[in-house]
């Protein structure tokens, strides 16, 4: 293994500014020199000594050989891969990249309906026919669960080319399937396991989290390495562990879905958080995970609050979990996520990650302090003492049936449109996707035609001012169909 206290990029970066040339590539600001000045008061003037180009010294993200190409197998060894590509795009592009070298020459993959809309993307620019698997609900919480091995297994059997499967595990709320099983099936049947691991970069670094895609059989995996391990936003990292992926096809498409003007500073803070995790990446997790159980267990406390854990794990194909996430719910008092977000940020000082109807969600992290968690365990015990005698709100409603496909998303996409009223919508063939919450699981996806029970379950959320996601109205007075 390469020495992980090694920092190529940023090493290469220090020597470049070192020298300091007589510039004259883009960009343009020349260091400090051309940024505006209020800007300059407010943020110090170093970091933009190293918001550079490809120079002589600092390498090529499209044909890495030097510095990032250290700095990325550095990464692959750590996170257990055979190689590894920085990605400038975020985990958006890497997924693209995903469905389009699995779906090289077209075909089919699986894709669970909760998969983030970078899989539809990738599926419309690579012409790909998506096999829609549906994750379990858990209903207590209103939560997507996992994919069940035998779903999996299903897809097989009724699209037996199917080329590969796409699995978000964990999800944005810490759920985990069985992806050893899924790897399992997928290898018999000569397909490739995609992991949307975009949420999970940090799991290969505690026993308290689920294990990491590539150590249970993923053929290729993205992570958000902003998301939980210290890069910045929109820094991610492609993984690949497979004889299955030909890598001149991968190199390819990331070429074809990443700017060929990458930023040194996203790909600088990838090196310098992975160093960070190989140096004290467990000591790193551990202590988020430990802050989370605390807080989670001074939650469960609180009368009329509720807070998810391990007690997840068997239900709704739900294999393991991440318990950095703090799933909290105020059900039993009658206040939904939406509005528990909006008290905790208007009156508290509080900014949640995300809400849906039934919870809220925080994720802790290694560089939270136990003063945050104080904060918001106080601000949720003066909330269910104000709101005590609420009560509790109804169950989320079963799903409609999954409608018919009738036309690839790429199909779908690039056919002509119209915008109809949402009333003379059934029948029609969707251009847009639709996803009440809860569960936020889409009951339509473009290409799909809208049926009576898709139509009737969205238009009873529409009347009582539900929130849906997906439509470019968002009253959803119209919509967008295939013409």
């Amino acid at each position: 293994m390469n020495n992980q206290n090694s920092t190529p990029l940023f090493d290469a970066l220090v020597e470049y500014n070192r020298r300091k040339p007589a510039y004259f590539r883009v960009p343009g600001h020349r260091y400090e020199n051309g940024i505006n000045p209020i800007l300059l008061e407010a943020v110090g003037d170093a970091v933009f000594s190293f918001d550079l180009t490809e120079t002589p010294l600092l390498d090529d993200l499209h044909n890495a050989t030097g510095p990032i190409r250290e700095a990325e197998q550095l990464a692959a060894d750590l996170w257990g891969a055979d190689y590894t590509h920085f990605l400038v795009n975020g985990t958006t592009c890497g997924n693209e990249a995903m469905i389009l070298t699995a779906l090289h020459g077209g075909g089919t993959v699986a894709v669970p309906r909760n998969a983030h809309k970078s899989a539809l993307m990738g599926l419309i620019l690579s012409g790909g026919n998506p096999a829609y698997i549906m994750p379990e609900l858990e209903e207590e919480w209103g939560l997507h669960g996992g994919v069940h091995p035998d779903t999996v297994e299903e897809v097989f059997r009724v699209h037996p080319d199917c080329k590969g499967v796409f699995i978000v595990s964990p999800t944005y709320y810490g759920i985990a399937s069985d992806l050893k099983s899924i790897a399992e099936i997928c290898h018999r049947h000569d397909a490739i396991l995609m992991v949307d691991e975009a949420h999970g970069a940090h799991c290969y670094f505690s026993d308290d989290l689920p294990k990491g895609a590539l150590e249970l059989g993923a053929d290729v995996c993205v992570q958000s390495i902003h998301k939980v391990a210290g890069s910045l936003t929109q820094s991610s990292m492609l993984h690949v562990k497979s004889d299955r992926i030909k890598k001149s096809r991968m190199d390819s498409n990331l070429t074809l879905v990443q700017s060929t003007s990458p930023s040194y500073l996203l790909m600088l803070s990838l090196d310098m958080a992975r160093h960070d995790i190989a140096r004290r990446g467990k000591q790193m997790i551990d202590r988020a995970a430990a802050l989370a159980a605390n807080a989670r267990e001074r939650i469960n406390a609180i009368p009329g609050m509720a807070c998810a854990g391990r007690e997840l794990i068997g239900k709704a194909a739900i294999f393991d979990y991440d318990v950095t996430r703090l799933i909290v719910s105020a059900n039993a008092i009658g206040i939904t996520g939406f509005d528990l977000q909006k008290m905790l940020f208007s009156e508290y000082n509080i900014d949640m990650e995300l809400a849906n109807y039934r919870n809220v969600l925080g994720i802790v992290t290694f560089a939270n302090e136990q003063e945050n968690l104080d904060v918001l365990v106080d601000a949720l015990a003066d909330i269910a003492h104000k709101h005590r005698d609420g009560s509790p709100l109804p169950p989320a409603e079963k799903l409609p049936p999954q409608p018919e496909y009738v036309l690839s998303p790429r199909n779908a996409y690039f056919s002509d449109r119209e915008r109809i009223p949402w009333v003379d919508a059934k029948g029609r063939i969707a251009s847009e996707m639709i996803a009440p919450y809860p569960p936020g699981i889409p009951v339509i996806y473009p290409g799909e035609r809208v049926s009576e029970e898709v139509w009737d379950y969205v238009e009873a959320f529409r009347q009582r001012n539900g929130h849906l996601h997906g439509p470019s109205d968002a009253k959803l007075s119209t919509f967008v169909v295939v013409r």
